[in-house]
C-alpha cells in the first residue's frame, strides 16, 4: 500500500471506529432496557444515572425492585457480554493468525473443550469443590489452561511449532477431551448432573457478577491492546514461518506467548459464561471481508463489532421467548455453524475473504 492510500484510508478507519463505539453505546442503553420484568426506559436510566454519574435527584432509585433488576442483573450481563464479545472474537483473530486459517477458533485447537472436560469433572464428580462456590468455572479455567499447554507440548514435539501441528494438536486433545467428557457422564449416570453440564455447554450471561466483571473485563481490555501493539507480528504470521524468519523475526515464541495469553482470555469467559461457540469465527470474517487483514485495523474493528454482537445477541436470547431464556450458546451456533459450512464450501476463500 503507498503512502497516498495510506492516508486515504485512515479516516476512513477513524470513522469506522467512532461509528461503531456510538453503536456500543446505543446497544448497551438499548439492551439494559429489555428483558421479561416490566420496567420503564425512564427508570432504567434513572437507576443508570443515579449508580454511575451520581446525580442526587435519582437518590430514590438507590435501592429497590428496580435498582435491583437493572444494577445487579441487567447491566451486569450487558458488560460481561461486552467482555466476552471482545475476547473471543480477539481470541479468534490471534488462533487464525497463529495457525494460518480462518477456520481456526478455540473449538479448532481443542481449548473449549478442555474447558468443558474442566466443567464436566467438576460437576459431575465433584472435583474443585474445594475451591469455593464457583469451582465448576474454576475447574473450566483450568481445564482451558492445560489444553492450552498440552498443545504447545504437542506440536513441539520433534522440532518447533508450526501452524500445521498446532491445528493437529489441537484436534487431537479435543477429541480426548470430548472422550473423556462423554466417558463420565456415562459412568456417572445422574442426570441431574447431565442437566447442569449440558446447560453449561450450551453457555449463558445468566449469573454474570459485579465480582467476576472486574476480573474478566481489565483482562480482556489489556490482552487486547498487548494484541494491537503486536500487530506486525501478526501480520507476519500470516506470511508464514520461512517468510518471517528471512525478514528476521522468528515466530516460535511470540506463538507460544500470544496462544497462552488467548487461553487465559478463553478460560475466563468460559469460567464466566460457559461455553460460547462461533463468535471467534463469525465476527473475524466478517470484519475481514470488510477491512482486509491488517491487524492494525482488524483487532480494534473486531473488538468493538465483537461486543456489538455479544450484547445484541444476550438482549435476544432473553426475549425471543417468552417468559423464559435461550441459552445464548444455542442462538450463536444457529448463525455460527451455516456460517462455518459456508467457508468451508466456498472455493474461492482466501485469507480475508479475497481469491
Amino acid at each position: 500500500m503507498n503512502k497516498k492510500s495510506i492516508k486515504e484510508s485512515t479516516p476512513m478507519y477513524i470513522g469506522v471506529v467512532l461509528t461503531l463505539l456510538v453503536i456500543l453505546v446505543g446497544s448497551i442503553m438499548i439492551s439494559v432496557t429489555l428483558g421479561s420484568a416490566k420496567i420503564s426506559v425512564s427508570e432504567v436510566y434513572k437507576v443508570l444515572g443515579y449508580k454511575l454519574l451520581g446525580i442526587k435527584a435519582y437518590s430514590e432509585y438507590a435501592s429497590g425492585p428496580i435498582h435491583d433488576v437493572v444494577w445487579v442483573i441487567r447491566f451486569p450481563r450487558v458488560v460481561l457480554a461486552i467482555a466476552i464479545g471482545m475476547g473471543l472474537t480477539i481470541s479468534g483473530v490471534v488462533m487464525q493468525a497463529i495457525v494460518k486459517n480462518p477456520l481456526a477458533d478455540p473449538y479448532i485447537l481443542g481449548i473449549s473443550s478442555g474447558a468443558s472436560l474442566g466443567a464436566t469433572f467438576a460437576i459431575m464428580l465433584g472435583f474443585g469443590a474445594v475451591l469455593g462456590g464457583n469451582f465448576v468455572g474454576v475447574m473450566a479455567f483450568i481445564g482451558a489452561l492445560l489444553v492450552s499447554f498440552g498443545v504447545l507440548l504437542l506440536a513441539n514435539i520433534k522440532g518447533s511449532a508450526t501452524s500445521s501441528k498446532l491445528i493437529l494438536a489441537g484436534m487431537a486433545l479435543s477429541a480426548v477431551c470430548s472422550s473423556f467428557s462423554n466417558f463420565i457422564i456415562y459412568i456417572a449416570n445422574d442426570k441431574t448432573g447431565m442437566q447442569s453440564v449440558t446447560y453449561w455447554l450450551l453457555g449463558s450471561l445468566a449469573g454474570a457478577k459485579w465480582e467476576t466483571n472486574i476480573i474478566i473485563l481489565p483482562v480482556v481490555i489489556i490482552a487486547c491492546l498487548f494484541f494491537w501493539s503486536r500487530y506486525r507480528v501478526l501480520n507476519l504470521m500470516l506470511l508464514g514461518d520461512d517468510v518471517s524468519i528471512t525478514l528476521g523475526t522468528d515466530l516460535h515464541k511470540p506463538r507460544h506467548i500470544y496462544l497462552i495469553i488467548t487461553s487465559i482470555m478463553i478460560g475466563l469467559s468460559v469460567y464466566c459464561a460457559g461455553v460460547i461457540g462461533f463468535v471467534g469465527l463469525i465476527i473475524p470474517h466478517a470484519v475481514r471481508m470488510i477491512f482486509g487483514t491488517d491487524h492494525k485495523k482488524l483487532i480494534p474493528i473486531s473488538a468493538l463489532v465483537g461486543s456489538i454482537f455479544m450484547i445484541f445477541a444476550d438482549a435476544l436470547s432473553r426475549i425471543i421467548i417468552p417468559n423464559s431464556e435461550m441459552p445464548i450458546g444455542i442462538l450463536i451456533s444457529m448463525v455460527g455453524a451455516p456460517v462455518f459450512i459456508y467457508l468451508m464450501v466456498k472455493k474461492s476463500y482466501g485469507f480475508g475473504g479475497v481469491e
